[in-house]
């Protein structure tokens, strides 16, 4: 096992601290549905897949703050006693190493790690054998993600399979309500086909497969519509690409015919909006959904989103 870092061994202590007085509150040992269960996540697409399949019988609170990059969330005690107290725990091991860590040291009623759900593990392992993130390898990250892109949720089909193994679990922790938890995984997978193929219609015919983006987080998005990924920074969104690989990417944006470089909102898009100025293109916005920073916007909302800048920006029928 990994030495936790002293952050997490803090938190964890002060959790421990009031583990006593925990097991006597009025909430230690209800049955299972008597009150809605606490569902803990780490990243916005899970939450979303939480809630949907949840619904009334779930109360759904996340790790990563609205408007925060989740690459780089450090967790307070507070948080860690969270984890801790919750009926189910959400996330997304090697995305996140405080969370990791933590869940490490604590003990919820269930915890799903959505990477060893057969679907979700297949596609991360063919990220990391495929090499989704290849430019990240000369660029000195520190949120590497053991060389994958953990972003597989950019993929619908992926995080509708993902709602079964949510359903599965909330089923294991609150059977009373399994069959409801059943039904509206199901009806979230309906749901997300139709966004799939919402994207593969509109994205068919372009007049660029190349997709130059300041944040190399679109390798799921990019394998699922037969687009070329090409990320000006690799899978650390905060690390400053090279005057090489600056160059480098300037000479496929004329060669290939780029006209628009996609930043993000929760990432400084200077350097894009540079490089963007200097090889006279546009600058437009994808947003990777490990956070969520419109609070108005559900998940298939801000894909959609996505999808009228991708048209957009690669000039598609």
């Amino acid at each position: 096992m990994k030495t936790p870092t002293p952050a997490v061994v803090a938190a964890v202590a002060a959790v421990a601290a009031g583990g006593i007085l925990a097991a006597c509150s009025p909430g230690a040992g209800a049955q299972p549905g008597a009150a809605p269960l606490d569902v803990l996540t780490t990243v916005y697409p899970l939450q979303y897949v939480a809630e949907r399949v949840g619904g009334p019988d779930v109360s759904t609170t996340s790790l990563t703050p609205p408007g925060v990059d989740a690459h780089a969330l450090e967790l307070a005690p507070h948080d860690v006693a969270q984890l801790d107290a919750a009926g189910l725990v959400l996330y997304l091991s090697g995305f996140q190493a405080a969370v990791d860590d933590a869940v490490e040291q604590t003990t919820p009623d269930h915890v799903l790690d959505v990477a060893t759900l057969p679907g979700v593990a297949a596609h991360l392992q063919g990220a990391a054998d495929a090499g989704h993130a290849e430019q990240a390898h000369d660029h000195g990250h520190g949120h590497d993600h053991g060389g994958a892109d953990p972003h597989f949720w950019l993929d619908p089909t992926l995080l509708a399979s993902v709602a079964d193994g949510v359903a599965a679990e909330l089923a294991a922790a609150d059977p009373a309500h399994a069959a409801d938890y059943r039904t509206r995984a199901e009806n979230l997978a309906v749901e997300l086909t139709a966004l799939d193929e919402e994207f593969s219609a509109a994205l068919e015919v372009c007049e660029s497969r190349t997709l130059v983006v300041a944040h190399a987080a679109y390798g799921f998005l990019g394998e699922r519509y037969d687009l070329t990924q090409v990320g000006v920074s690799g899978l650390d969104p905060e690390s400053e690409p090279s005057p090489a690989r600056l160059a480098e990417i300037a000479d496929v944006v004329r060669q290939e015919g780029v006209t628009t470089i996609f930043a993000e909102r929760l990432v400084n898009p200077a350097v894009a909006e540079t490089l963007a100025g200097e090889v006279g293109v546009e600058v437009a916005v994808l947003d990777p959904l490990d956070g969520r920073l419109d609070q108005t916007k559900d998940y298939q909302e801000i894909m959609r989103d996505n999808l009228q800048a991708l048209r957009e920006g690669l000039r598609c029928a």
